[in-house]
């Protein structure tokens, strides 16, 4: 059976990278996920991101979100490099760990490449949509959990953690219309995206996770889990 594909998004500071962890921790913890794992259903549990999920990815990464050089990167060609980045990613960790019947979860997707360069730079929806297309070879994500934050508020947890990073530095006005990016795809494309709200302490952000993931789960491998 053909793995899962879970993708987390949202603007900066809304907590993607430890709901993910935390995600995974209450997998493994889980009987229905251990059961699937000991029959080989599922074989294996795969934390990725974007950019950077590969080697290539992480020599991309660097040149987008490194706010200490001086290289001043194009709207498109920042567009374009995140296409190059989400093209590896599939190629060379996505696809093949699906095909083996792996979950992926993975921070960042192509709503993030929509609400960031398209929303938020302005750059034309149809090409974003098309360079998406190609580069995911038509794979969309089997669920979407976006962490809906205030910009204001997830800003400031951004600059709590240290030094920022080179989107994390952008204007408030950008974020704002990266959020507009996220909160139109919500409505347009509700079927695979679960909203929760990132303002909630951290625990009680897991349990929703967890009782979506885990109702999803519950459809998606009935069969095997009803012998």
């Amino acid at each position: 059976m053909r793995g899962k594909l879970i993708v987390f998004e949202g603007v900066e500071g809304c907590g993607k990278s430890t709901q993910i962890q935390r995600l995974r921790e209450n997998l493994a913890q889980s009987a229905s996920f251990q059961a699937l794992q000991a029959q080989g259903i599922i074989p294996e549990l795969l934390i990725t991101r974007e950019p950077g999920g590969t080697n290539l990815g992480l020599g991309l990464r660097r040149l987008l979100l490194d706010s200490h050089h001086d290289v001043v990167i194009a709207p498109r060609a920042e567009l374009l490099l995140y296409a190059a980045d989400r093209a590896q990613h599939i190629e060379e960790i996505i696809l093949p760990a699906l095909d083996r019947g792996s979950w992926v979860l993975c921070d960042r997707f192509t709503d993030s490449t929509v609400a960031y360069q398209g929303y938020g730079r302005g750059l034309d929806l149809g090409l974003i949509r098309d360079l998406n297309q190609g580069a995911t070879a038509g794979l969309v994500p089997d669920l979407t959990i976006w962490l809906k934050l205030r910009v204001e508020q997830g800003l400031a947890r951004a600059q709590r953690r240290g030094s920022q990073d080179r989107m994390e530095q952008a204007e408030l006005a950008f974020h704002q219309r990266v959020q507009r990016g996220f909160e139109t795809l919500a409505q347009q494309f509700p079927e695979r995206r679960a909203t929760i709200d990132g303002a909630q302490p951290a625990d009680a952000v897991a349990a929703q996770i967890n009782t979506i993931v885990h109702d999803d789960l519950a459809q998606w491998y009935k069969p095997f889990l009803a012998t």
